[in-house]
């Protein structure tokens, strides 16, 4: 989504200026061609050096190159950028971008900008909650500045701070997300992830090693590309950042299964990404059971079975799509599993292919449909849920 933007990065004085390098270094890794643009007093933060190794460009700070006179035309940067990022941006910067002081290169690149400008503040919470900034944020916003915050929320204030500059991962995602071709667009897509935890008493429970990564790198695709996510998940220890994502937190495989069952028909697509346990204890005890004797006994029961549950209710124009983890004929198991629970297509990985499976951040992936099958390589788990949503839009 970022292959061969051309992106124009704005430096200002904040103790925030090194995280400047983990944006270069995410920008440039996703393809993109980064210029920085840094003010005099960004350079008592951070050296030219080290931001010139980063983007292979050499830095411009000054209207003239102190070497042999060039000028640099803030005009043809202005031309040659998709879009423009200041991070971090200073209170100082940000007025002087709203209110047009253009005393140094970064502002007047930014006055001559032609493509999309996105803002990441970064000061102190009492700069911030200054009515003068707050008027001056204000007044970007109203000329169509992408202004850039940490998330909101009693525990994203609580952990980053009103002020304090976004993460860099979360700004290189902004980004990804403008630029992000919108082809589910108006679409709502249902979504399971995580382990189900089936209780045998109040303490104890039956459960698997999902961390929910595949299923949450997918919420996150297709939220990117336009659609609502329905995103029913177990228990897990990450957290949904998108805001076209709704969650709904579940514990067991029959909260899952209500939960799915009412929320498809609503939905276009469905995938089926969570590791839902097949059985759960046909009784479970009310007070913790003490250890007695040399063995304990569990009777268990089929859970109910979800992906059934959706194949039955699938109506033309919608889709579904599964996930089968096999430990051995892998192949064989998947396309059984297709045919019977009428998946569209189903997404196998193996626990015997390195790196694949959970708990890794990476998966490596065979895409089966009735009409054939499609292998991938090992990829990081966001790169995957890329490559299974682009079969989803096949659709």
């Amino acid at each position: 989504m970022l292959s061969g933007k051309k992106i124009v990065l704005g430096i200002t004085g904040s103790i925030a200026a090194y995280k400047a390098c983990l944006i270069i270094r995410a920008l440039v890794k996703r393809g993109a061609e980064v210029q920085v643009v840094i003010t005099p007093a960004g350079k008592e933060f951070i050296t030219p050096i080290t931001l010139s190794a980063l983007t292979s460009k050499p830095v411009i700070s000054d209207f003239f190159s102190q070497r042999d006179g060039t000028w640099h035309s803030h005009v043809s940067l202005g031309l040659w950028a998709d879009a423009m990022l200041v991070a971090p941006a200073t209170a100082s910067s940000i007025g002087k971008m709203a209110h047009g002081i253009a005393d140094n290169m970064l502002i007047t690149t930014y006055l001559s900008m032609k493509a999309p400008v996105f803002v990441a503040p970064a000061m102190d919470l009492d700069m911030f909650a200054h009515p003068s900034t707050q008027e001056n944020l204000s007044i970007l916003r109203q000329r169509g500045n992408h202004i850039i915050e940490p998330q909101s929320g009693e525990l994203a204030s609580h952990l980053v701070g009103k002020g304090r500059m976004e993460e860099p991962e979360e700004i290189v995602r902004q980004l990804e997300d403008f630029f992000c071709e919108k082809d589910l667009q108006g679409q709502r897509i249902l979504l399971t992830a995580g382990p189900t935890y089936e209780r045998i008493d109040p303490v104890r429970f039956i459960g698997n090693y999902s961390s929910g990564k595949m299923g949450f790198a997918l919420a996150e695709e297709c939220a990117r590309r336009g659609a609502e996510v329905e995103l029913v998940c177990g228990p897990v220890n990450i957290s949904a950042k998108h805001p076209g994502i709704h969650l709904t937190k579940v514990e067991s495989a029959r909260q899952m299964y209500e939960a799915a069952t009412s929320l498809y028909p609503t939905c276009q697509a469905g995938i089926l990404c969570a590791a839902v346990a097949d059985f759960t204890p046909a009784q479970v005890a009310d007070q913790k059971i003490k250890r007695e004797g040399d063995d304990m006994i569990l009777h268990l029961q089929p859970t109910q079975d979800i992906a059934k549950a959706l194949g039955e209710m699938k109506k033309e124009g919608q889709h579904l799509i599964g996930f089968a983890l096999e430990t051995n004929n892998e192949a064989e198991h998947a396309k059984d599993k297709l045919a019977r629970k009428h998946f569209d297509f189903i997404v196998l990985n193996s626990l015997r292919d390195a790196g694949a499976g959970f708990q890794h951040d990476t998966n490596k992936i065979t895409i089966i449909s009735q009409t054939g099958q499609k292998e991938f390589p090992l990829k990081a788990k966001t790169e995957v849920a890329r490559d299974i949503i682009d079969e989803l839009v096949k659709l």
